[in-house]
């Protein structure tokens, strides 16, 4: 478990080659020890407790060469600011509805933040547990979003 109290649920993490594969929810995952244990574990409290704005633990998602490109645009969105589905297709060159498919496939929400893709008239959805709820805790913690939220 590399945190087991946060405010949207105990998170776990698999890694495979010295970076972070996927991102657990409700349970602790592959990844149990170690220095990347450590770190990703380090890393998520602080996060939690509002003292880290960027992750720098390593991250291998699978997915498309469109995904990897997407995922970059994702972490490149800033501590506390917010994105929407449109303005990331049109960043990407391609459809709302791919970037809302490619949100909803990440393997690795949280260190990878689609939470903050909101859809044009509201918050839009979340894949993470616990949906909705738990991108409204994040936005929350963040100080994202404050209209919507």
């Amino acid at each position: 478990m590399i945190c087991p109290t946060s405010p949207v649920g105990p998170l776990g993490a698999d890694a495979a080659d010295g970076a972070i594969t996927d991102l657990v929810w409700g349970q602790g995952g592959s990844l149990t020890e170690g220095p990347l244990h450590r770190q990703i574990a380090d890393e998520m409290t602080a996060y939690f407790a509002g003292d880290l704005t960027v992750f720098k633990t390593a991250v291998a998602p699978r997915g498309s060469a469109f995904q990897h490109r997407f995922y970059a645009a994702l972490r490149a969105i800033p501590y506390g600011e917010t994105r929407t589905y449109g303005e990331l297709a049109k960043a990407l060159g391609v459809s709302a509805q791919a970037i809302g498919q490619a949100c909803g496939a990440n393997p690795i929400a949280i260190i990878i933040p689609c939470h903050r893709v909101l859809a044009a008239d509201g918050l839009g959805g979340y894949s993470g547990a616990g949906g909705i709820e738990a991108k409204v805790v994040l936005l929350r913690l963040e100080g994202a979003g404050g209209l919507l939220i």
